[in-house]
């Protein structure tokens, strides 16, 4: 639990820097300047990939079929639905809309918004890296389908609240940067705690497929969520994203209630 969270809290919080960059470019380069220069460096990567790289990395002896990579396990199965509302959840507002609604209601510039999300991002993934810390696995305590059930739970009062704080008006700027780091700091619990999960429930025989549809399940949720958020922006506003973040994330909870309940001992799992 403690490397788990340690691995993806780190590499969530280089995300941030991405932010940052992102911000800097929109500033001097504009959009369509910022997306010139992501394709030249993506194709930079991409030559030096062919020539460093062996030919055969990451290449498996054995292709599984299409129908085996579905995971036979209904742990895995349960646990992945439920990734995929959670990051939906997250997406439906903060990919697109939230950004939007700050530049254009608040007049945030590219650099402060870029700049705000960066930190976010950093900020997300400390917690996350320090998660087994505050759910207590120095006391012992080591998280099972019932915790990210009891995770889950509270995290979509917060986007409802944040909804009516923006329908009526009340401190909308705000409420909606104390929410965020709010949501933000319960969301890196509840996504470290799904992710000791997955490497808990996965076949040792098979653990990158169960591991890989896991994560599959977690893109197709922010795919989601993405669409989501550009679409019920434009149709009804930033309220409507918020619901919908909280109606996937009761989903979620209502999914993880068909997670198993078991005790994990510290010692099986350091």
């Amino acid at each position: 639990y403690k490397w788990v969270s340690i691995l993806t809290g780190s590499k969530n919080a280089l995300k941030g820097v991405g932010f940052f960059l992102g911000g800097i470019l929109l500033t001097l380069a504009g959009f369509s300047g910022a997306v010139q220069i992501m394709a030249a460096a993506l194709v930079l990567v991409f030559i030096l990939s062919l020539i460093l790289l062996k030919s055969d990395l990451g290449q498996a002896k054995n292709k599984p079929k299409f129908r085996e990579i579905l995971s036979k396990s209904s742990a895995v199965n349960v646990l992945s639905a439920a990734r995929m509302f959670l990051f939906g959840a997250r997406d439906i507002w903060f990919v697109i809309a939230v950004p939007v609604y700050f530049a254009t209601t608040f007049n945030w510039d590219h650099s402060a918004v870029g700049g705000f999300f960066a930190l976010w991002v950093i900020g997300y993934g400390v917690i996350q890296s320090i998660a087994p810390i505050l759910t207590g696995i120095r006391r012992g305590h080591i998280p099972d389908g019932w915790a990210a059930f009891k995770l889950a739970l509270p995290l979509g009062l917060i986007p409802l609240i944040l909804s009516a704080l923006v329908y009526y008006g009340i401190q909308v700027q705000s409420g909606l940067v104390i929410g965020l780091l709010i949501f933000g700091s319960l969301f890196a619990i509840n996504s470290s705690v799904h992710s000791f999960l997955i490497v808990d429930y996965a076949k040792e025989d098979g653990v990158s497929l169960d591991v890989g549809f896991y994560y599959m399940a977690n893109a197709m949720g922010r795919l989601i969520g993405t669409v989501l958020s550009g679409w019920l922006y434009q149709k009804w506003g930033l309220e409507s994203c918020l619901i919908g973040s909280a109606l996937f994330l009761f989903a979620a909870s209502i999914i993880s209630l068909y997670l198993p309940r078991k005790a994990v001992t510290p010692k099986a799992h350091p």
